[in-house]
């Protein structure tokens, strides 16, 4: 795709665009010189354009509501006012203010050990969700040149935690007598989500990226060996993201904790993309070593908007495009920064990356 140098005409607004939560402040739309669904799926095919900054701009979330998880782990008060606080597999989550998030209620596991898995869970059945209906009025309202991620929460280990509560999920990960189980499991589940991803890409072909949710790691370390991911977690993924690629769409890992020695992990799990937690994870060396081979969420230094002036702000973006805006090393903002930016550090991310990509 040819593109042509950046012009400050670009910097007009055409629009402005809601914010990611509700209440938060507007998103200016620049006159982009393509559409922001190309230029999603420019970047994940290694041929970026600008910075894409995320889910308030480029990018519109999609989570439909037809499926048990959505409305179990969804945003804050969902499950309370829909009154649906089971998952596909009939796991009561609760919604907790303090915490942002839906969690399992504990001390009730649905297996005590993953060797039952065989005869006690309850396999849904993806075409008895209402999907269609959601679709008909999400796709009213489809915004034509965003490009769309698909949410999917309770991934592989995040499941198995959901059934059996996290201090048992961490021994069966290890437990000789288990592994095998979990195995099965793991394929078990990679079938269900190509299903459920089979009938999204049919009711809603504005998706782009497929996006599930698996969190490894705590502030401090990984859950688990590199070891035990290569050889638990990665060959059930696979199946799932060698699904997504056949399909000509792009596969997002959100994962937490502390994850650098898991990376090649998710490489070899063919993962497009993920976002480190903030802080705790060295964005910058994560992209040295591996930009080339997977598109890290880069962040930038946190600053206060109320003591931090425009000139420093835009020097701060400046800074940030010349470590990670690099072709041969695309990166994209993290999904932490992306929910707010400042519109003098957006502005200035997105001349500098415009420069940066074509050089």
């Amino acid at each position: 795709m040819a593109i042509p140098a950046f012009d400050p005409k670009e910097l007009t607004i055409t629009e402005e665009s809601p914010g990611f939560f509700p209440g938060a402040p507007t998103v200016p739309v620049y006159s982009f010189p393509v559409t922001r669904k190309e230029a999603v799926i420019a970047l994940y095919n290694r041929e970026p354009i600008w910075q894409i900054t995320g889910t308030a701009m480029e990018q519109k979330i999609l989570q439909p509501k037809g499926n048990p998880d959505a409305s179990a782990r969804g945003g804050p008060g969902r499950a309370a006012e829909e009154g649906q606080n089971f998952d596909m597999f009939g796991v009561e989550w609760e919604y907790v203010p303090i915490v942002g998030a839906s969690m399992v209620r504990p001390g009730k596991p649905m297996l005590a050990d993953a060797n039952e898995w065989y005869d006690k869970l309850v396999w849904p059945d993806v075409n008895t969700w209402d999907l269609a209906g959601p679709a008909a009025e999400i796709n009213k309202d489809v915004t034509k040149d965003a490009s769309y991620i698909c949410f999917l929460a309770c991934g592989w280990f995040e499941r198995l935690i959901s059934l059996m509560d996290f201090e048992a999920a961490l021994v069966a990960m290890i437990d000789e007598d288990q592994t095998d189980a979990v195995k099965a499991l793991f394929f078990k589940l990679s079938e269900l989500w190509i299903k459920v991803i089979e009938k999204y890409f049919e009711l809603y072909p504005q998706i782009d990226v497929i996006c599930i949710h698996d969190d490894w790691g705590s502030q401090r370390e990984t859950f688990f060996s590199p070891a035990i991911v290569s050889d638990i977690i990665v060959p059930a993924m696979r199946m799932v993201t060698d699904y997504v690629h056949s399909k000509g769409k792009f596969c997002d890992l959100h994962s937490c904790g502390l994850l650098h020695k898991q990376i090649p992990n998710m490489i070899a799990a063919g993962w497009d993309s993920w976002s480190p937690q903030l802080v705790i994870n060295d964005c910058k060396l994560l992209h040295d070593l591996y930009g080339d081979k997977i598109i890290i969420g880069a962040f930038h230094p946190e600053f206060d908007p109320a003591t931090t002036s425009e000139e420093d702000q835009r020097a701060i973006a400046r800074q940030y495009a010349d470590t990670f805006c690099d072709p041969k090393k695309p990166s994209m903002l993290n999904f932490y920064n992306g929910m707010r930016l400042e519109r003098a550090f957006r502005e200035e991310l997105y001349i500098r990356s415009r420069e940066n990509y074509r050089k």
